[in-house]
C-alpha cells in the first residue's frame, strides 16, 4: 500500500505501519492480548479517535486517519436546502471543506479533490475497511450540524438510506443489538443492552458503528425544537412498532454528560429505551460520579476533549507517556471511544491502542 505523509516526514514512517496497525488489535504493554480483547464485547474495551476527523488540519485525506490507528471517524453533516446533498464541514451549511475523495479503490483514496458530500466520506471509510477486514471495529460520529429537514425530504429515512447505499453490509446497526442468537428480537435497545447482546470485537472486525448527536447549530437554532436525538428515536421507536426495524443504520446519541440517567431528559419516556449510546465531555463525565453506571448497563461512551481532564494536557501534542496515561484512565473510568485531537506524533503510539474498559 502505498505511503502518503500528512504534513511532515515524521508521519511517513508511521503509515508505513498503517496496514499492520490496522488489521491487528493494539496491546499496551502489560495489558491483555490481542486475543482476549478480541473476545471482549463492543461495550467491554475502550478505544481512541480524533475529533474532527474530516479536517484537512489533522488528516490530509480521511482514510489516513484509519490508517494511524483511529477507532473515532468524527463528521459535521449539514442538509443542504438548495442542492438536497449532505455537506461536511465545520462551518459552511452551503458547501463541503474536508479530506474526502471520490473514490472506489483505496489508492484513491490519497489522491484527487477533496472537499466532497457525505457520500464520498462513506465510501473512503467503505473501501478501507474493505481492504482492511481485520482492522478494529470503528465508530463513525456524525454530528448533524442543523439537525434533518424532513420537510425537503432529507430526514433519518432518507439519511439511513443514504448510508446504506455507501457502506453496505460494514455498518452493525440497531438490529443487530436487538437479535438474539435464537432470532427472536430484544422489546428495545436499552434491554438489549443491559442484557449484554453486543457482538464480540472480533466479530465486528472490519465493520463499523454509527452514532448521530444534535448540532451546535442546531441546539442555538430556536426556531429548532426537535433536534436529532429527539427525531431520530422517534424514528426508531416506530420503525420498531412497524416491524421495519432493520432499516435503521444510526444509533441515536445522549449528548452531554451528567449525574444519574441522562436519558431523563426526554419527557416522552418511550424514547428512553432507544438510548444506548451516550456522548458528552471527558472531563464532565470523570467527574460526574455516575461512571460505573455506564459500563454495568453495557452502554456505549464516546468522550471528547480527553485532554481537558485533571491534569489538563496540551490539546494537540502531548507528551507520549502523558497520553497514554490519560487513555488508560479514561479506561478505568469506562469510556468505550476515548475522543482527542492528538494528531502529531503521540497519535503513533496512542491511536491504535485498545484497552479493557473498567
Amino acid at each position: 500500500m502505498p505511503t502518503h505523509p500528512r504534513h511532515l516526514p515524521r508521519r511517513a514512517a508511521a503509515l508505513t505501519l498503517a496496514g499492520a496497525l490496522a488489521a491487528a488489535l493494539a496491546v499496551q504493554p502489560g495489558s491483555a492480548s490481542a486475543a482476549d480483547l478480541g473476545s471482549l464485547p463492543l461495550s467491554g474495551a475502550t478505544s481512541v479517535g480524533v475529533h474532527n476527523t474530516y479536517d484537512q488540519s489533522a488528516y490530509t485525506y480521511l482514510d489516513q486517519a484509519l490508517d494511524a490507528g483511529s477507532t473515532l471517524i468524527e463528521l459535521d453533516v449539514w442538509v443542504n436546502p438548495f442542492t438536497h446533498k449532505w455537506n461536511v464541514s465545520h462551518s459552511d451549511p452551503l458547501g463541503s471543506s474536508n479530506n474526502c475523495v471520490q473514490t472506489s479503490t483505496l489508492a484513491g483514496a490519497y489522491t484527487g479533490n477533496r472537499d466532497q458530500n457525505l457520500d464520498s466520506c462513506l465510501d473512503d471509510i467503505r473501501v478501507w475497511l474493505q481492504a482492511h477486514p481485520a482492522a478494529n471495529p470503528i465508530m463513525i460520529k456524525l454530528e448533524m450540524k442543523a439537525g434533518f429537514d424532513q420537510s425537503i425530504g432529507m430526514g433519518p429515512a432518507a439519511l439511513d438510506a443514504y448510508i446504506k447505499a455507501h457502506l453496505g453490509g460494514l455498518v452493525y446497526r440497531p438490529v443487530d443489538l436487538l437479535t438474539k442468537p435464537d432470532g427472536s428480537r430484544y422489546p428495545d435497545l436499552d434491554t438489549a443492552a443491559r442484557a449484554g447482546n453486543w457482538p464480540s470485537r472480533s466479530a465486528l472486525q472490519g465493520k463499523a458503528i454509527i452514532e448521530a448527536i444534535p448540532g451546535t447549530f442546531e441546539q442555538s437554532n430556536p426556531f429548532d425544537h426537535l433536534w436529532t436525538d429527539t427525531e431520530y428515536s422517534t424514528y426508531l421507536k416506530g420503525l420498531a412498532a412497524s416491524g421495519a426495524i432493520g432499516a435503521a443504520e444510526i444509533f441515536p446519541s445522549v449528548l452531554g454528560a451528567q449525574s444519574g440517567d441522562p436519558r431523563t431528559r426526554y419527557s416522552d419516556a418511550t424514547l428512553r429505551p432507544w438510548f444506548v449510546v451516550f456522548d458528552g465531555d471527558a472531563n464532565t463525565y470523570v467527574g460526574d460520579g455516575n461512571t460505573e453506571w455506564y459500563k454495568a448497563n453495557h452502554y456505549l461512551v464516546v468522550a471528547t476533549d480527553a485532554y481537558d481532564v485533571a491534569p489538563a494536557l496540551s490539546s494537540t501534542d502531548p507528551a507520549l507517556a502523558d497520553a497514554q496515561a490519560r487513555v488508560a484512565l479514561l479506561a478505568s473510568d469506562s469510556v468505550s471511544f476515548v475522543s482527542t485531537d492528538w494528531t502529531t506524533a503521540p497519535a503513533d503510539g496512542v491511536l491504535p491502542e485498545v484497552l479493557p474498559r473498567g
